[in-house]
């Protein structure tokens, strides 16, 4: 009788699809009563030449504990979409009632409450189902952010939870601590927030401040690109890779990028975009050792090295602090600093070109008015960087 009653367990077990080894941890996700895998499934950089794989590897994380699957912003509509469909794919046979999902709306494409429904309309469509858990106002800005709240924004969204069509309402971040604080307040019922956050971050847009903040207030807090795209494990410049050497402990920059941000108790989950089984694999055996607040004060110091140095590569001094704002000519100019920055540091032009492009800086239209360079603290000639920025972001040089 013992015997069929396992046998009986058993045969139930497999057949609900779970998993005898569960190999990642969990953290409390905000105020919600859901604890949430520490690492997230991010579908940007999923094979789509090959659907089995792409099924493949989304099926295996979530086998082993994953229970968040990050969609995105589409920088590519058409790339998007298949990414969609794969994903959807991925979730039939039981396995989307073991995750929840978390899709983005472009903030800088909406245009009208309308829009709102269309886009959400095509990403319930594509991944076949009928709601998604979280969906997120993606990339708020203090641009953004004021034009969707005046065309009724949260209204719609209030109406998208009560029909059933989204479970709880979030939004994706890259600016000051003054704007996300006022976006937070403009809102009682903000549930995620996702903030780009990487060693490089911690006093950047909005910076770990930003994430205390969000956190106090009750938000899962989620962190994404901690390896900022790859470029902090690619294209290693002498100074860091002598850095990461010069320490006895055999661990890849990767590893050491992802425990710093694990090392946060403020951050719910991280997203990482994967893209092989050998990648997921790894990913997998490190999120069962994160832990927040584990490393040490050596190793803390070491970061603090490797981040310092990175900032020596800088090719201009720009804090960010937006004392040159507004520009008569309405170019964004910390933002201009901040890609060109970011592609000489870490040694790949590529995103920040590509970025760039999307964001439609039109550096061009300086007149060289000079009232920039009176206001900047720092007494950067910003005319002439923001040619060279130009030679270099336009891939001129």
């Amino acid at each position: 009788m013992v015997i069929g009653l396992w046998d009986l367990f058993v045969s139930c077990f497999l057949v609900t699809g779970y998993s005898w080894r569960v190999s990642i941890r969990y953290r409390k996700f905000g105020n919600l009563d859901w604890d949430v895998s520490v690492l997230g499934f991010g579908a940007a950089g999923l094979p789509l030449d090959d659907e089995a794989e792409c099924v493949g590897l989304i099926r295996y994380a979530i086998d082993r504990g994953l229970n968040y699957v990050n969609l995105g912003l589409p920088p590519d509509p058409t790339h998007h979409a298949r990414t969609l469909r794969l994903v959807g794919r991925a979730l039939r046979d039981g396995y989307r009632d073991r995750v929840k999902i978390a899709v983005s709306l472009p903030s800088r494409l909406i245009n009208s409450l309308a829009d709102y429904d269309r886009y959400l309309d095509r990403l319930t469509d594509s991944l076949e189902v009928k709601s998604v858990d979280f969906l997120l106002l993606g990339g708020l800005t203090r641009e953004t952010w004021p034009r969707l709240h005046q065309i009724g924004v949260l209204r719609w969204a209030e109406d998208a939870w009560e029909d059933g069509r989204i479970w709880r309402l979030g939004f994706s971040f890259h600016d000051d601590y003054q704007t996300l604080r006022g976006i937070l307040n403009a809102y009682g019922d903000w549930a995620i927030a996702e903030f780009r956050y990487s060693f490089m971050d911690v006093e950047h847009l909005p910076g770990l401040t930003g994430l205390q903040l969000a956190a106090g207030k009750g938000l899962g807090v989620i962190a994404s690109q901690p390896l900022l795209s790859g470029r902090l494990e690619r294209h290693l410049p002498d100074p860091i890779s002598a850095l990461w050497q010069s320490v006895g402990k055999q661990r890849t920059p990767a590893e050491w990028g992802q425990r710093w941000v694990w090392n946060h108790s403020e951050i719910s989950t991280v997203v990482v975009d994967m893209s092989s089984m050998e990648q997921v694999k790894d990913y997998v055996a490190l999120a069962d050792t994160a832990e927040a607040g584990s490393m040490s004060i050596p190793e803390e110091i070491l970061i603090s090295r490797v981040r310092d140095a990175y900032r020596k590569l800088r090719p201009v001094p720009c804090t960010a602090c937006r004392s040159c704002l507004p520009c008569p000519q309405g170019i964004d100019i910390p933002r201009v600093f901040e890609l060109w920055n970011e592609a000489v540091m870490y040694g790949d032009p590529d995103i920040p070109r590509t970025i760039y492009r999307i964001e439609q800086h039109f550096i061009e239209d300086c007149n060289e008015c000079g009232i920039c360079v009176q206001r900047c603290g720092m007494m950067i000639d910003v005319p002439d960087r923001l040619n060279e920025a130009l030679e270099y972001l336009a891939g001129n040089s």
